[in-house]
C-alpha cells in the first residue's frame, strides 16, 4: 500500500503509482471526502474535455448564431 509522509506545512505528495492509476498530471485538481472510521476518498476533478464530446444530445432545430441573436434581441425589446 502506497504511503505518504505530511510536511510541516500540511502538504502531501501523492505516490506515483496513484498518480498514474488517476491519471494525475502536474496542475490537476483532486477533491477528498472524510468519511466515517477515518476513512478518507480522493477523487481526480480534472476532466480532458475530449470525454465530453457527445454527452449532450441536441433535440430539434439547430440554430444559427445569427437566428440566435434574433431570438436575443426579440425577447430583450419585449422587456
Amino acid at each position: 500500500m502506497p504511503t505518504s509522509t505530511i510536511t510541516s506545512k500540511g502538504q502531501v505528495t501523492i505516490p506515483k503509482d496513484v498518480r498514474d492509476a488517476l491519471h494525475l498530471e502536474a496542475g490537476d485538481r483532486v477533491s477528498f471526502i472524510v468519511r466515517d472510521n477515518a476513512v478518507v476518498e480522493m477523487r481526480a476533478e480534472t476532466v480532458d474535455i475530449k470525454d465530453l464530446v457527445g454527452i449532450l444530445k441536441v433535440k430539434g432545430k439547430r440554430l444559427t448564431v445569427e437566428q440566435m441573436n434574433e431570438v436575443i434581441q426579440r425577447s430583450a425589446a419585449r422587456r
